[in-house]
């Protein structure tokens, strides 16, 4: 037996299989775009903490992964039979194939944004929070950009699949490529020489379509890129087009003036474990506190609970004077949003976006939150603001292309640009390297001496005792100093407080 190689390659000027590599594309493109979509909801419901949004969800994952399409595709034809109001729809079989192939692909895909949402860092969604983003502005911004580079290896192998899937909507006379085949053999009984050229069609599809989305996916890889640090003269440049933030001169304090911050009877309990044992504080305009302590203290809690990173179980936090955070009631979330605006915040490991360049890091809230003009306004204060931090030079780079100590000061470069009023500092030093954390420190103490209200957790105890108004020692969720730094370094001070905060500073007699 011998292949009729002149009906094989004549097969590839009939119009019929383009028509039909025309629904083929139509129908595996809207297939995949919309069960991507509808895959991308029904992760974000199971992933949810509401058992009413994960359950549906997880029940809807399971069922159609479990039925197969070919099963789908019949029942779907054949609902105009129990509800026949659905015939003028479902008994069209393109449309029916294009239903049944969104659902069964969308309970796959579900899978596939779900293992990249769960890759994108708890600390990313902690940034944006901290940036008084809202929940759709971080799953916008944020969250989906990098999940969707996590799944776009697994997307990009679900679109191949759909292509070949999409041959089992023959069952419902949809004229694609296998019906098209099926109906030329059954005619001329030339099954092999059919069916070989439909499988060219079918690897062809393939190869062109999987080659764009495969440069779509290296236009994405943002590791791959080349590091851009600018010349001298760009930076020059730039410097002369910068705008100055409004905070970048703070306002002198008034006399009579209200408390940046008052802490009242903070508790916070993990379980059983009470993390914050009804702790008082107050803070000033323009004061550096840094608050040390043993590991397990709670200090860094602390700090979060003041941008309701942590929820506090009782007691209240008032900014400047304004209600704020109230413990064991129900939170008013415009006000809240409205007060952490007022709070920069500059995480321990930094929680740059990975996918953005330090420029855009420093530019996105402001964009988001309107508080540039227009774009070009919201850039040249980005560009401020790094030139402030002394990484001009460094704007078009990514977080991956920098030191530890440069993507710290990006951080609080990004802080900055929301115009902040207090600054919290999360032991901003202990991730880096000990050649780099002067640096860091000398952007905060440049802060300080302009005069801006800043609660520092941290181990440097020198730079503690060197920059701050007062030291707030920690220890098993109470304050167990709060005192200025003199205080702490007189010798005469033998009080047992004194004596333990000495001794954690190694600096006992």
């Amino acid at each position: 037996m011998s292949l009729d190689w002149e009906y094989f390659f004549s097969l590839f000027t009939m119009s019929a299989f383009y028509h039909a590599c025309v629904t083929v594309i139509v129908l595996s493109t809207l297939s995949w775009a919309l069960g991507a979509v509808l895959g991308f909801v029904v992760a974000c419901g199971k992933l949810s903490t509401k058992k009413w949004l994960s359950l549906p969800t997880s029940l809807f994952v399971w069922f159609f992964r479990s039925v197969p399409l070919l099963v789908v595709l019949v029942f779907v034809y054949n609902m105009p039979q129990l509800f026949p109001s659905t015939g003028a729809y479902l008994g069209v079989p393109f449309i029916a194939g294009l239903v049944s192939l969104v659902v069964t692909e969308a309970a796959y895909m579900a899978e596939i944004h779900r293992s990249g949402l769960l890759s994108v860092a708890k600390g990313q969604r902690e940034a944006g929070h901290a940036l008084s983003i809202g929940f759709l502005g971080v799953q916008r911004m944020i969250v989906i950009p990098q999940a969707i580079r996590v799944s776009m290896p697994a997307m990009i192998n679900e679109f191949v699949t759909i292509i070949k899937l999409s041959s089992l909507v023959s069952a419902i006379s949809l004229p694609e490529l296998l019906q098209t085949g099926q109906r030329l053999y059954s005619q001329n009984f030339l099954v092999m020489e059919t069916l070989l050229a439909v499988a060219v069609y079918y690897v062809a599809i393939v190869t062109i379509f999987g080659s764009v989305l495969h440069w779509a996916e290296k236009k994405m890889d943002i590791p791959s890129r080349a590091p851009e640090t600018l010349s001298t003269k760009q930076c020059e440049n730039l410097r002369s087009q910068a705008i100055a933030v409004s905070n970048a001169v703070l306002p002198k304090v008034e006399k009579g003036a209200p408390n940046a911050l008052e802490l009242q009877g903070i508790t916070k309990s993990y379980g059983r474990h009470q993390v914050l044992k009804s702790i008082d504080l107050k803070v000033k305009p323009g004061e550096v506190l840094s608050i040390i302590g043993p590991s397990g203290s709670g200090k860094t809690t602390l700090i979060r609970t003041i941008n309701d990173l942590e929820n506090i179980d009782g007691g209240e936090i008032v900014l400047y004077g304004e209600d704020y955070i109230k413990g064991g009631t129900i939170s008013n979330k415009r006000r809240i949003r409205e007060g952490i605006k007022r709070i920069g915040m500059v995480f321990q490991s930094f929680n740059l976006f990975p996918h953005k360049t330090a420029l855009q890091n420093v530019m996105m809230a402001p964009r988001y939150h309107g508080k540039a003009a227009s774009y070009d306004d919201a850039k040249k204060q980005a560009l401020f603001l790094l030139d402030r931090v002394g990484l001009l030079a460094h704007a078009n780079k990514y977080p991956h292309q920098l030191s530890g100590g440069q993507q710290q000061r990006v951080a609080i470069a990004r802080s900055l640009a929301m115009s902040p009023d207090i600054m919290l500092f999360d032991e901003p030093t202990s991730a880096l390297d000990p050649e780099m954390v002067g640096e860091v420190l000398k952007v905060i103490q440049d802060l300080a001496k302009e005069g801006m209200t800043m609660i520092i957790v941290t181990h440097e105890m020198d730079f503690a005792l060197s920059v701050s108004d007062r030291v707030i020692m920690m220890e098993n969720g109470v304050v167990a100093i709060d005192a200025p730094p003199s205080d702490i370094l007189n010798q005469e001070n033998d009080s047992q407080s004194f004596e333990r905060v000495k001794e954690f500073m190694g600096r006992a007699a």
